[in-house]
């Protein structure tokens, strides 16, 4: 009975509660701590992801202030053609999403 005994004590067990309303209870618990810690990881991937996204889009930019590579850009993601043109779309079989038939 002396473990049991240990734990009766006052000095203890104001320690253990301490620690317990510190741990769990707390505004500024364990837990809230890990909760906060993982959401700025992700904002920091997310601030990474971002910047890398913005240097990618300055070089795009820099490559479109060219009207050749303009034109080229415009022609390949947005079908633009001059006036006196025609465009042809060759869709291949295996690039055309499925359809689902309703039964």
């Amino acid at each position: 009975m002396p473990i049991f005994a240990i734990f009766l004590n006052k000095y203890v067990l104001i320690v253990l509660l301490f620690v317990i309303w510190m741990l769990f209870l707390d505004t500024n618990s364990w837990l809230i701590h890990k909760e906060l810690d993982q959401e700025i990881k992700e904002l920091e991937d997310n601030k990474e992801y971002y910047i890398k996204e913005i240097i990618k889009d300055q070089k795009d930019i820099k490559v479109l202030k060219d009207s050749s590579e303009l034109e080229k850009f415009a022609r390949e993601e947005y079908f633009m053609k001059r006036d006196d043109e025609e465009i042809y779309i060759i869709e291949y079989e295996d690039s055309v999403p499925k359809t689902k038939k309703n039964d």
